[in-house]
Parts: C-alpha cells; structure tokens; sequence
C-alpha cells in the first residue's frame, strides 16, 4: 500500500512539473488590483522594513532615503513585499510606499565614469548633463528605449538600461 501511495505521489509531482506554472494573469495581480511585480518608491525618510507582513514581525532595518525606488514582488493584505537595488529584501507597510517613479542611475556600476543625459531621447542629441552612478531622480517617462530625468540641477533623457527602477521595454 505504501508503494502504491509513493508511485502515486510521484507521479503527481511529475504531473504538476510538467504542467509548468500557473497562467501569467493568476501571478500579476495584486491583493491592492495592480499589477506585481511594480516599481514604486519609498514616502518617507524613515521607512521600517520587516521580516513578515505585520507590525509584531521584527524590523530587520531601516531606509533613511525618501523618494528611494523599490519594487514591489509580493503582497498581503496592507503589505507589500519590496526589493531595493542591492537586493535587499523585506515588507513594508503600504503606507509608506508611493506610486511616483524614481530610479538610480547604474547602480551596479563599480566605477564613478559620469552617464550622459542629452536633450532628446536620441545618442547623437546634445548633451543636457553628466549623472555619476548612484544619483536618484524622479523620472518623468520611458518610451521604451530612453526615459526623462528631472533631478535637482538636471535634466535630460538616458538610456533606460542605464536605471534601477524602470523595467526594460517599460512605457508610461
């Protein structure tokens, strides 16, 4: 009987292996009605980030950047599950998080070489300022291939592949 039980059991697992993942529309949609995973950005200075989704989880650390961007992979309930630039992982209550779009600009970039921002979404346009990697800004919108930065003191189109926190195609 227990043979039988364990062929069964494995041939389920089998079964549902094959079958693959559930359809995309089951996974995109959030408890909140937007979709997930979505970039958004933190309200606040001071943002506790925690190990479960609920104020008795144990805050595992703290953001002190307003207007950092993140993006969220997971909701329950009132809680969003974020990711930041480095990877880090938690839940935040949804609070204290905003719709306004942000990025950074290459973070993952190991030296300071300055990114350039042109005055249209085009390589040969003229050059509006130099960004160094790591500098947060607000972005206006992505056509896909380029997106608008408007910081303090700047302003201009990059390469959407030079930004965390925009998808890759993304348009808005």
């Amino acid at each position: 009987m227990r043979a039988v039980r364990r062929r069964a059991t494995v041939l389920l697992a089998a079964g549902l292996m094959l079958a693959g993942p559930a359809p995309a529309q089951d996974m995109t949609v959030g408890t909140s009605g937007l979709p997930v995973p979505r970039f958004v950005s933190l309200k606040s200075d001071s943002v506790n980030v925690r190990q479960g989704p609920s104020r008795d989880q144990v805050v595992i650390w703290r953001y002190v950047r307003a207007g950092m961007p993140v993006e969220i992979t997971q909701e329950f309930e009132n809680w969003r599950r974020i990711r930041d630039f480095e990877g880090g992982e938690g839940w935040v209550f949804h609070s204290l998080l905003s719709g306004t779009r942000t990025a950074i600009v290459a973070p993952w970039a190991a030296d300071k070489t300055p990114i350039a921002l042109h005055a249209d979404p085009d390589e040969t346009s003229r050059v509006t300022a130099n960004v160094e990697p790591k500098v947060q800004a607000p972005v206006d919108k992505c056509d896909g291939a380029w997106c608008r930065l408007d910081g303090k003191g700047f302003s201009g189109w990059i390469a959407q592949g030079s930004l965390w926190g925009v998808y890759p195609d993304e348009k808005f």
